[in-house]
């Protein structure tokens, strides 16, 4: 008996080790992922989407229907766009993720799409949103335990198509951007009534803002580089442009007061 208690406590401590080991090969890595809705300003009074879904592809092969996971939506239902823009957003979806590699996201959207027109509501047709749901390429990495924030920014102005007869369909112009990879550019319109539509333009590639009415604006998910931005006020007002404006991932670029001048 003497012999057999010190091999007994060897074999526990290798059948733990073993246990521990195949614990540890088991666990799942997880990462917190954050999507936010906002969009680029548009000439209407309301465009209202009804996001149903949210869906990740995670497969190797972006062709197949395998892989596809469906994300926890925060409030599913309806949102207008026009709620979320210059900066402001709204949170859609917060929870862990599988960790790894994904390609592709798509929205799932309902039938209770509109938008408004002058006080008077128009149905969007939305038929390949509302089965195969609306597709955009992300290819991009969950890290385990390091917090992903996407944005999805739809621009309504170029979404909304009149097909004739008082009918409208949404083909969807849609961008995604996450903070570690992009920057901004914020600043001030003086005097704030010129309310100018502000366009920043990096090679053939335009992203736009309408100024707040106290004269603030933000343009963010900008790739980094030199942007030139246009200015485009009410009647009234000159167009004004402004070249070599730097701007760097993670960082917000202050373009200052911008003085636009009256005609």
């Amino acid at each position: 008996m003497r012999f057999l208690k010190p091999f007994s406590t060897i074999a526990l401590a290798a059948l733990a080790f073993i246990f521990i080991q195949c614990s540890s090969d088991n666990v799942k890595l997880t990462t917190p992922v954050k999507i936010r809705l906002t969009d680029a300003p548009a000439q209407y009074d309301k465009v209202n989407i009804d996001i149903q879904a949210i869906q990740f592809h995670s497969s190797n092969d972006e062709n197949t229907e395998d892989g596809w996971q469906e994300m926890e939506l925060l409030n599913a239902g309806v949102y207008d766009l026009l709620q979320f823009n210059n900066g402001l957003d709204t949170l859609l979806v917060d929870q862990e993720m599988p960790s790894g590699s994904v390609s592709q996201m798509r929205l799932i959207l309902g039938t209770n799409n509109s938008v408004v027109i002058d006080g008077v509501p128009y149905d969007l047709d939305t038929p390949s949103a509302q089965t195969s749901g609306l597709k955009f390429q992300i290819h991009d990495d969950f890290l385990a335990g390091i917090e992903y924030k996407l944005w999805i920014d739809f621009d309504a102005a170029r979404s909304i198509v009149a097909t004739g007869n008082g009918k409208y369909k949404l083909k969807p112009v849609i961008r995604t951007f996450n903070e570690a990879t992009s920057g901004a550019i914020s600043g001030t319109i003086s005097p704030a009534e010129a309310l100018p539509t502000i366009h920043a333009i990096i090679g053939l590639d335009t992203i736009s803002t309408i100024a707040e009415e106290n004269g603030s604006f933000l343009i963010k998910g900008l790739q980094e580089g030199t942007y030139k931005i246009d200015l485009m006020p009410v009647d009234g007002f000159a167009e004004k442009e402004i070249e070599d404006i730097a701007v760097s991932n993670g960082a917000v670029t202050d373009a200052g007061i911008i003085e636009i001048s009256a005609n």
